[in-house]
């Protein structure tokens, strides 16, 4: 016998949008007009000084994937109102976004930006580049990436800044030193059962810190 215990009633369950509307008010007119169909003066300069993007992708079975992705401000670069590039650097090589883009185009990110509560979301397809000259202007050290996400958009809206004032993302007030939590070669050596141990792990990833991460 299946032992239902932890499901929810039907009753507590939300199964139509209709349904769901009546526990909200009605959307304001300003949050129905704020997607833009392209990069206005404004999103162009939340991007140029965003430090940290996350990118969303899903696969050909339709599952969904998020990735962090960080660099100095600048380095994703605005081509044109309807196009920016976002460069590929060193990772795991797991090429789970590039990956899922070759096979599904569908993308969105958000653009956060240290000290500015509200951030960015566009949406979009996007293609993988390679050998293109525009590459150049998303170098570091002189280390041109090899790989590029062209992101051709579709929406874009600014966000405004509750989430990252509720997480107080930019003050101190729930900042974790760095003994409260496992390090991170631990977390790995109790996951993952490559005959490494945790300090070898700590060694080897606080030297990819160090060395590669261009």
């Amino acid at each position: 016998m299946t032992n239902d215990s932890h499901q929810p009633e039907s009753s507590s369950r939300i199964e139509s949008e209709q349904q769901l509307r009546e526990f909200y008010s009605d959307p304001s007119l300003l949050s129905q007009q704020k997607f833009l169909a392209a990069l206005d003066c404004h999103c162009q300069a939340m991007i140029a000084r965003s430090s940290f993007v996350c990118v969303a992708t899903r696969n050909q079975d339709g599952r969904l994937d998020i990735s962090p992705r960080g660099d100095p401000p600048g380095s994703v670069v605005v081509l044109d109102p309807g196009s920016l590039l976002l460069p590929d650097r060193r990772g795991n090589n797991r090429l789970d976004t590039l990956g899922n883009l070759t096979g599904q185009p569908e993308i969105a990110l958000l653009f956060l930006v240290p000290g500015i509560p509200e951030t960015l979301r566009v949406m979009g397809t996007a293609e993988l580049i390679c050998d293109d000259p525009r590459l150049a202007a998303c170098s570091i050290d002189g280390q041109i990436p090899r790989v590029g996400i062209l992101v051709h958009v579709e929406q874009a809206c600014l966000q405004c800044g509750k989430a990252v004032k509720r997480g107080r993302l930019w003050d101190e007030s729930f900042r974790v030193s760095a003994g409260d939590l496992p390090s991170f070669g631990q977390m790995l050596a109790d996951q993952t059962q490559t005959g490494q141990t945790a300090e070898e792990l700590d060694q080897s990833i606080d030297e990819a810190y160090r060395k590669r991460l261009y």
